[in-house]
């Protein structure tokens, strides 16, 4: 599970308080690995204490098991963000594209990309998930209404 927190220092001028990934082995019960991503995200949000959070639709590709799990761990994520009075906002990944980038076709460079030049990064995290959690973020604060 990727996350970022972002905070605002300017009209839609941002920085990053924090990123990076919540990894759980695969060897674990899954009933256990979803214990594990939901007392990480208590930690963050007792940490961080957000105002809101974005977090990406599920999108079903091929691999429909996996994203059963995925819709498990978004549930879990949804319900410890709903008991701490968070705000969700969901984003679907056409939605992330076009907010980003402006166009719901771009390549995941692309996004990184713009995402890299809307927070003035020096360099985009290498993990994936962390990356995509800094544009999901990013699109809760620029789709404020």
């Amino acid at each position: 599970m990727g996350y970022a927190v972002l905070e605002e220092v300017g009209r839609e001028q941002f920085t990053i308080r924090a990123y990076g990934c919540v990894e759980t082995k695969k060897e674990q019960l899954f009933s256990q690995r979803l214990v594990e991503i939901a007392d990480a995200c208590e930690k963050l949000l007792a940490e961080f204490q957000p105002e809101s959070m974005a977090i990406e639709q599920l999108f079903f590709g091929k691999n429909v098991t996996t994203g059963i799990q995925v819709s498990h761990a978004r549930g879990v994520i949804m319900l410890t963000a709903a008991r701490a009075g968070i705000a969700i906002r969901e984003f679907n990944p056409l939605q992330i594209k076009q907010i980003i980038t402006g166009y719901g076709g771009a390549k995941k460079d692309q996004m990184q990309r713009m995402v890299q030049v809307l927070l003035r990064l020096k360099e985009m995290p290498k993990s994936d998930d962390a990356a995509d959690a800094i544009a999901v973020a990013l699109c809760g604060f620029l789709s404020r209404v």
